[in-house]
């Protein structure tokens, strides 16, 4: 009996060992929490997440520090982690620090401000070099519908820039960048920026666009299309081009660049070079950045050194010298 109790202990230590491996591997939105009912539920997930915040700390690069779920409104998903320089870091200083605001994708419907391919290799890139990166949670489907998501974005932006002096960063230096959902709903906030400057907003230097394939949503929704573009958009043309940033793009909007991948079937890069070209009539400037990368790539690989990122780079210190003098 005593050799089976240990071959038991043994065998159950394996499996949430194995459970919290698995957790902190996978994305924040793909971790399903354990079913109430289910024996010792509640102290798997106490150390799923104390192992989560473990990790999270250890990864953060020297000379960072992480303000976590900093609240922009009354619902849990209305918060934003801010990442800025340590105190005592011998890098660029964060005063009046130019800023990043990353909004993260999930097909509108899942994803996390803290997700590693969200926050990692921008965090380690800029906020050493001394930018203040925000990551933004917003309300999700099927309970917020799109126009509603973008308004949570506004939201976070102003609350932001409200505060950016409290966190070393200057208001009038931030730079929008959003992947895939989070990517539409910053091209379609750049879009109506005269609109979200009356309503309180700080002008903003410009937007990174990183792969959507929805920047004309008529047109995209009257070709064949993936469900999860119904679930988003509906089925009334009116809703469609009220979140299109193609129709809805402003003369005095500020710069965008639309980093969109050469591999996916939906061909983005076909939709960032019709509002390329629309944004151009209208007096604006707008740029494409095609990659040979995939849809998730686009995101994860951004900060790595690389062509790609000093693509990038080269894109936001145009926009500012400050910036510009910061960046590698």
């Amino acid at each position: 009996m005593p050799t089976a109790r240990r071959t038991l202990t043994r065998f159950t230590h394996l499996t949430l060992t194995a459970v919290v491996t698995l957790a902190l591997a996978a994305p924040a939105w793909a971790q399903a929490p354990a079913s109430e009912g289910a024996q010792g539920g509640g102290r798997l997930r106490a150390l799923i997440a104390q192992k989560q915040a473990q990790a999270q700390a250890a990864a953060l690069p020297t000379g960072v520090q992480r303000i976590a779920d900093v609240p922009y409104g009354s619902d849990p998903r209305q918060r934003m982690d801010v990442y800025l320089p340590t105190p005592s870091s011998s890098t660029a200083s964060a005063v009046r620090a130019p800023v990043v605001f990353m909004v993260h994708g999930g097909g509108w419907r899942h994803g996390d401000k803290a997700m590693g391919r969200v926050v990692q290799e921008k965090v380690a890139r800029w906020v050493p070099r001394g930018f203040v990166l925000i990551s933004v949670n917003y309300r999700l489907l099927p309970d917020t519908p799109v126009d509603q998501q973008e308004r949570d974005v506004q939201a976070a932006l102003m609350a932001a820039q409200q505060r950016a002096t409290t966190w070393g960063a200057d208001p009038s230096r931030f730079i929008l960048m959003g992947h895939s959902a989070g990517a539409h709903l910053v091209a379609l906030l750049n879009a109506r920026a005269p609109q979200a400057l009356r309503e309180g907003a700080w002008p903003w230097l410009g937007t990174v666009v990183l792969d959507s394939a929805v920047m004309n949503v008529p047109a995209y929704m009257r070709a064949p299309h993936m469900p999860l573009y119904d679930d988003a958009f509906g089925a009334d043309p009116a809703y469609w081009r009220l979140l299109s940033p193609w129709h809805q793009w402003t003369a005095g909007a500020p710069p965008v660049q639309m980093v969109c991948s050469t591999e996916r079937a939906d061909q983005p890069c076909h939709q960032a070079e019709a509002l390329a070209r629309h944004v151009h009539s209208l007096g604006g400037r707008a740029e494409v950045l095609p990659q040979d990368l995939s849809h998730c790539e686009i995101n994860a690989q951004l900060g790595l050194e690389s062509p790609y990122t000093r693509a990038v780079e080269a894109f936001m210190g145009s926009l500012d010298a400050e910036v510009a003098r910061r960046l590698p």
